[in-house]
């Protein structure tokens, strides 16, 4: 189970919801790769092979970030690297019953990614986090080719205000849901970063076993 306890920041309401997070985030990509069984959706629909993409990371982080934008809510997604293009954004929530962090719907937006409202706009300072389907019981989705995605590779996300925001890639992570670094993905940042997460590991009991997970940083 990932860990509860969170940076010593104070509680601002951003800060109190990330710490409710912390015991429900590993099923928030539940929803990637439902399905009768190992490599088909429901229907029989054919599945992408398992992203088993691997850990990464720079040998260190980008040391001079691009100056923070002002607040702009997001419009899109674009990552060159693995043919992702998408022009709309869905905004996600936490459930406040259950304290877990919504997807994009897997019935009507497999192929946009998802951007959860309580952090950060992209480009702003602190932490972005998005949210794609690899795929879903209807088949491949928006990150449908997430291994072809490397350590430097851009993350372009387009905003309200006509700037786009670019990040640059500086660490990867596939880990087991169980493990998830949920702290680290969702804690505090003085900086503009993002992190970008999908689905990854084998189909087990209809679900991806793991979160691929994106540490980005703001250079233009």
């Amino acid at each position: 189970m990932p860990s509860t306890l969170m940076p010593r920041t104070p509680r601002t309401p951003r800060a109190i919801v990330t710490a409710a997070l912390a015991l429900s985030v590993t099923g928030a990509l539940a929803a990637c790769g439902t399905g009768a069984g190992p490599g088909t959706g429901g229907g029989g629909t054919k599945l992408p092979p398992d992203p088993k993409v691997g850990n990464a990371s720079a040998a260190a982080p980008v040391a001079h970030t691009a100056t923070a934008l002002p607040p702009s809510k997001p419009t899109g997604m674009k990552i060159d690297a693995a043919g992702v293009d998408a022009k709309r954004m869905v905004d996600l929530k936490v459930d406040a019953a259950t304290g877990e962090l919504g997807v994009p719907n897997a019935d009507t937006d497999a192929d946009s990614p998802g951007w959860w409202t309580g952090g950060a706009t992209p480009g702003e300072k602190g932490v972005s986090v998005l949210v794609a389907h690899f795929d879903t019981k209807h088949g491949p989705a928006l990150m449908k080719d997430v291994k072809k995605i490397g350590l430097g590779d851009l993350i372009e996300v387009p905003r309200e205000d006509g700037k786009t925001a670019r990040f640059k890639i500086r660490e990867i992570e596939d880990v087991n849901k169980k493990d998830f670094p949920t702290d680290k993905v969702y804690g505090e940042t003085q900086r503009p970063e993002l992190r970008l997460l999908t689905c990854g590991g084998e189909i087990k009991d209809g679900h991806r076993t793991n979160n691929v997970i994106f540490y980005a940083d703001l250079v233009a």
